[in-house]
């Protein structure tokens, strides 16, 4: 499938983009891997700031982030303003709850004493379907970056335009370059991303037959979450 914006109701190609090359795929990750490096030691609150931020815009520009979402996957504007707001609630909610979600787990052992701590993995590849273009990227994106985490993007090919908006929002609210990236990649090319060193995990949301018949092997090489089939419940 070609990555393109084609208006769901005409059938009529709007806008088309080039795949990444493997070279700049490469590139890409490696500018994942050093943002990590330096965004993991960011405190909380910075996170939280940032987050805050992000929900603001969400807010601000929601007219013309639903826009985008009408023009390429075909949803009423109204509920597609919808969608940018409970984006904004999302991003919120992790902004308040993220550190207490994280915080140390006192466990009982023989030891003075034991706990449990959470730590960032490192960068997450998220793959990502058209049906809430924006919502589906954010409700992982959100705790993804919150716990200190950097986030690789690759959506669904006929929604080329909202991903890159999403990307263009979290530089807009201050993430460091490199936190968020998209990948304007087709689906052969996600296996190849999944297996580099450089990806601590992924997010899959999708039927799990589905990601094996795409080759990505999700699950055998790096920690899965799974929201199989349960995201527009």
């Amino acid at each position: 499938m070609p990555i393109a914006t084609i208006n769901p109701a005409t059938g009529e190609t709007l806008k088309t983009f080039e795949q990444l090359s493997d070279a700049q795929i490469d590139r890409k990750l490696q500018i994942a891997a050093e943002a990590f490096s330096k965004y993991r030691k960011s405190s909380f609150a910075e996170r939280a700031r940032l987050m805050q931020r992000a929900a603001e815009i969400l807010e601000g520009k929601k007219e013309k982030f639903a826009r985008m979402m009408t023009t390429e996957m075909g949803k009423t504007f109204r509920s597609a303003v919808e969608e940018a707001v409970k984006c904004a609630w999302a991003c919120r909610f992790y902004a308040e709850n993220g550190q207490a979600f994280l915080a140390d787990e006192v466990v009982a052992t023989p030891a003075t004493r034991s706990y449990v701590r959470y730590q960032p993995l490192g960068p997450v590849l998220a793959v990502m379907p058209w049906n809430y273009p924006f919502w589906q990227v954010i409700r992982a994106a959100a705790p993804i970056l919150t716990a200190g985490n950097v986030m690789l993007l690759k959506h669904a090919s006929n929604v080329p335009q909202c991903a890159l908006l999403i990307e263009e929002l979290f530089r807009e609210a201050g993430f460091p370059e490199g936190v968020f990236q998209t990948l304007l990649i087709g689906s052969p090319k996600v296996e190849a991303v999944l297996g580099d060193s450089r990806v601590a995990a992924a997010t899959l949301t999708g039927s799990e037959e589905k990601s094996e018949e795409g080759g990505f092997g999700i699950g055998r090489q790096r920690p899965l979450h799974r929201d199989a089939e349960r995201q527009a419940r």
